[in-house]
């Protein structure tokens, strides 16, 4: 793809390479990625289960629309494609990435779309964080999921990545009160309820997961909401 993949954006080897993604490129990319989740896991004749939901899969056109590649570990549940739960069923072992993929897989659990879920749960946080889940700060008794579940709501703007905002009206050398002043209310809100949502994702426990159907429509009337305060 032109623009590569969501990893060399968000995580770029050198200053030079470094382009941010403002709030609006990032929120379009993660409904991509779940646009396409949502076909897969409740449209398809046959529900599919990625298994390794990551940035370095989600592969950017030239017009930064997002789109999910690597197959390559994917699982079909045929046998149960009408049944009303096909999340329960077919484990074939450890699957995914470390960081990404869910903890009961090292379990030895059943696959499961709620195994996606939680990498696109991971997978959010990090998008509006800008840190990996093997990032260093999370040493054995903590995780990207603690780290944004323990700053919501008071201390959304901490842990956010700054450079969201300087594509769209900021310099990298703007801080302080003149950055903070240039969030809306309406905006911030939005921000918590993306987090929000990334955390009800990456839930440790699969019952407590929200699936697609959930997230997507979640996720297109947040989107809406912060394009409706930058017009504001």
């Amino acid at each position: 793809m032109p623009n590569g993949n969501l990893d060399g954006w968000l995580h770029p080897e050198t200053e030079i390479q470094k382009s941010s993604l403002t709030i609006i490129q990032r929120m379009n990319i993660i409904i991509d990625v779940a646009s396409a989740l949502h076909y897969l896991h409740h449209q398809c004749p046959t529900p599919i289960i990625h298994c390794d939901i990551k940035p370095q899969n989600i592969l950017l056109d030239e017009d930064l629309t997002a789109h999910l590649g690597d197959f390559g570990l994917v699982r079909l549940l045929p046998e149960f494609s009408n049944a009303p739960e096909p999340h329960l069923f077919s484990s074939l072992g450890v699957m995914g990435t470390i960081g990404y993929a869910a903890p009961e897989y090292g379990m030895g659990s059943k696959l499961s779309i709620l195994g996606d879920m939680y990498s696109f749960g991971i997978l959010i946080m990090e998008i509006f964080t800008g840190r990996r889940p093997t990032d260093p700060l999370f040493h054995p008794s903590s995780s990207l999921h603690h780290f944004v579940e323990t700053a919501l709501p008071e201390n959304v703007m901490e842990i956010l990545d700054k450079t969201a905002f300087h594509g769209e009206k900021m310099s990298k050398a703007t801080y302080g009160e003149e950055y903070w002043a240039s969030i809306k209310k309406e905006q911030m809100e939005c921000l918590v309820g993306i987090l929000e949502t990334g955390v009800a994702c990456s839930a440790e426990s699969p019952r407590d997961r929200l699936t697609m159907r959930q997230v997507y429509s979640k996720l297109t009337a947040i989107r809406e909401k912060i394009l409706r305060a930058e017009d504001a």
